[in-house]
């Protein structure tokens, strides 16, 4: 009998098989010829001098407001002149048990894992009590991405809003009461419904009072979207052979989303949330899979979380005639961006396929431009991937509503970036009707049946037209200010100490760094771009902020930092930070616990905000509209943390507030 894996642990699920096999040039390559040779991109200056300046109404555009939930509503807007930002006193790392912020800030535990999601609803019970028909009334495990859509706010309330969040993953020995594991790793069909049931989207109803406290409301649309909630398929993938199942033959269907880590806000006020690292929760025991699998790391003997033994939706094996039979397809109907509609709780999920399958790790919108395209940014995090767009056919059309067509999102273009050595950069299509497209595949001696198998299969159309790999591209934030892409660049442990150069000095690349680019013409739909590295993250006299250029320094005490993950530009312009550290970066070294920090893409100026409890990482991050109130995820502490004592760990959103009331950051 083959031993069964070993159970995952946390680094296991955040990092998926390094499957890229393809010859194209890694972005170590390419950084060590281009550091020697920048000059388009000198510093955030010169960014904000060379106009590229959203328009006011794009910046209204780009917070997604509408007449029935926006300004109207009585939420207050930013002041013109808030001040310098960051101003706050930055704190020092430690490995404390708790949420540090600075002085004059406070931060509160809210929405925590097993909370529910009414009033009437299920307590959460300590030590895993819980049943899994509980936990699907309460609020999920592992949050993630969050973001916060406003309501119209009542009598007694300064605001009101929903909050729609991510749970990414579960730790099985938390979830469930002690002892209940077996030591091979399966699971009986109750713990394997848990933790079904504790995967997926909360989106919950909270209020302000007029004494400012937050707290959570009955609500008509509060809800639990799992890993077992039914979805539709939408664009060129729907209906196609490849996502025929037993339980859509038609492929039009699936159910449940996994995974989900980062998340987006589409202009006209749904939530993206997406699916990062899928292919674990599938096993797959023929004797050779299909591409559309092998390319994603599908298991070939046990999936991660054993739920094949009783779902049997999770077994890719192929056990009938064809494929309407069984589920050799489903790993198919997974890997794609979600949205949903927070307003309208009956609202069926739609996965939107034209926007790639892949490790999404988020969805970012610039600010929206009326009669130009939607455009969509997200990176596939894992060594040695690729950052991509999508850019729709269809322009914006401000309506009352400022929403757009149903199909907004499922006709268009999907690009992966190419970086070159000069400092410039190209978005190559992934269109099995583009010529060059076509020459590439025929090089590569690549076929593609149709649209849908290029989308089924995005990474290996991305190996064929030389995309540049990347240090794990993971969240990805667009400056409202100057309109430059920020994306986080978390590790790569595969880069080997041979590509070590004086200008690329780290082989391999244990503390990742921060790329940025500015798309040309100043128009996110452009084909070209220039870029530029803003951070090279690390401990003091190993990272550097503005590499490169005449305002370069190295990072110190108030801002040294490891594995940048979660990143987000707030309404004012000010940069977030966030750090997904493991293992022994974790425990030990300069780092201490995982933090977030605020930057200013201006300066340079990085000061350490916030750093989290032991074992966590800090990630996701909103805020109200007045900037005046943080909503921040931690994700699987380790120690006790929030409750304390012999408690188990509860992921949980912290609400940082200031003590006088005013603006984060002053």
């Amino acid at each position: 009998m083959t031993k069964p894996p070993p159970m995952p642990t946390l680094s296991s699920l955040h990092e998926a098989e390094d499957s890229n096999r393809s010859d194209n040039r890694s972005f170590a390559d390419v950084l060590a010829v281009h550091m020697s040779r920048r000059r388009l991109l000198r510093g955030g200056a010169s960014l904000a001098a060379a106009g590229l300046v959203a328009t006011p109404l794009a910046q209204a555009m780009s917070l997604g407001w509408d007449a029935e939930y926006g300004v109207a509503a009585g939420h207050k807007a930013i002041p013109r002149n808030i001040g310098a930002r960051p101003a706050f006193q930055a704190i020092a790392v430690n490995r404390l048990d708790t949420v540090s912020v600075p002085p004059g800030y406070s931060a509160r535990t809210f929405l925590a894992w097993g909370e529910p999601l009414f009033s009437d609803g299920p307590a959460y019970l300590d030590a895993g009590l819980n049943t899994a028909q509980e936990q699907a009334q309460q609020i999920g495990a592992h949050h993630d991405g969050i973001h916060y859509f406003p309501l119209r706010a009542q009598t007694g309330e300064r605001q009101r809003a929903l909050i729609a969040m991510n749970h990414e993953y579960i730790d099985a020995p938390v979830l469930h009461p002690a002892g209940s594991l077996a030591e091979d790793g399966s699971r009986t069909p109750e713990q394997i419904a848990k933790e079904i049931a504790a995967h997926g989207v909360s989106i919950v109803e909270v209020r302000e009072t007029d004494d400012g406290v937050w707290e959570q409301v009955d609500s008509k649309r509060n809800r639990r979207i799992t890993a077992a909630t039914p979805m539709e398929l939408s664009g060129p993938v729907r209906g196609h052979a490849l996502v025929k199942t037993a339980y859509s033959p038609d492929g039009t269907a699936t159910l449940g989303t996994v995974n989900n880590c980062g998340s987006g806000r589409t202009p006209w006020g749904t939530y993206l949330t997406t699916e990062e690292n899928w292919a674990g929760y599938f096993v797959n025991r023929d004797a050779e899979r299909p591409r559309e699998q092998a390319r994603y790391g599908v298991p070939t003997v046990n999936s991660n979380y054993r739920w094949d033994s009783a779902e049997p939706r999770f077994d890719a094996t192929t056990k009938a005639d064809d494929a309407t039979g069984d589920y050799r397809n489903n790993p198919n109907t997974f890997g794609w961006m979600v949205e949903i509609d927070p307003y309208a709780p009956a609202a069926i999920p739609v996965k939107r396929t034209a926007l790639g399958r892949f490790g999404h790790e988020g969805a970012i919108f610039p600010p929206a431009r009326v009669s130009a395209p939607v455009v969509v940014y997200s990176g596939d995090d894992a060594n040695n991937e690729y950052i991509y767009k999508f850019v729709s056919k269809r322009a914006y059309v401000l309506t009352p509503l400022l929403r757009p067509a149903p199909d907004a999102l499922d006709v268009g273009t999907l690009y992966v970036a190419r970086f070159d050595d000069d400092g410039t950069g190209q978005w190559l299509a992934l269109d099995i009707a583009d010529p060059a497209f076509q020459a590439a595949a025929a090089a590569a001696g690549v076929e593609f049946a149709d649209q849908a198998d290029v989308l089924v299969n995005t990474r290996l159309a991305a190996d064929v037209v030389g995309a540049t790999k990347m240090d794990r591209p993971e969240w990805g934030a667009v400056d409202p200010l100057t309109g430059m892409v920020y994306f986080t660049l978390t590790n790569n442990s595969a880069r080997v100490a041979e590509g070590v150069d004086a200008a690329n000095p780290r082989g391999p690349n244990p503390f990742g760094h921060i790329i940025r680019w500015r798309e040309d013409g100043d128009r996110h739909e452009a084909l070209r771009f220039a870029w530029d590295i803003y951070v090279l993250s690390g401990a003091e006299g190993a990272g550097v902020v503005l590499p490169g250029t005449a305002d370069e320094r190295p990072l110190d005490a108030d801002n040294l930092h490891a594995s940048p993950d979660g990143l987000w530009f707030d309404q004012g312009g000010l940069l977030w930070i966030q750090t997904d550290m493991s293992g022994s970066q974790l425990g030990e070294g300069p780092f201490g616990n995982n933090q977030m920090l605020a930057a200013d893409p201006v300066t340079g100026d990085i000061r350490r905000f916030l750093v989290g409890p032991v074992g966590c990482e800090v990630t996701g991050i909103c805020s109200t509209p007045d900037l005046r109130t943080l909503f921040v995820n931690i994700q699987h502490p380790t120690g006790s943390w929030p409750d304390g004592g012999d408690a188990r760990p509860r992921s949980s959103t912290v609400i940082v507030t200031k003590h006088d009331g005013g603006i984060i950051g002053t």
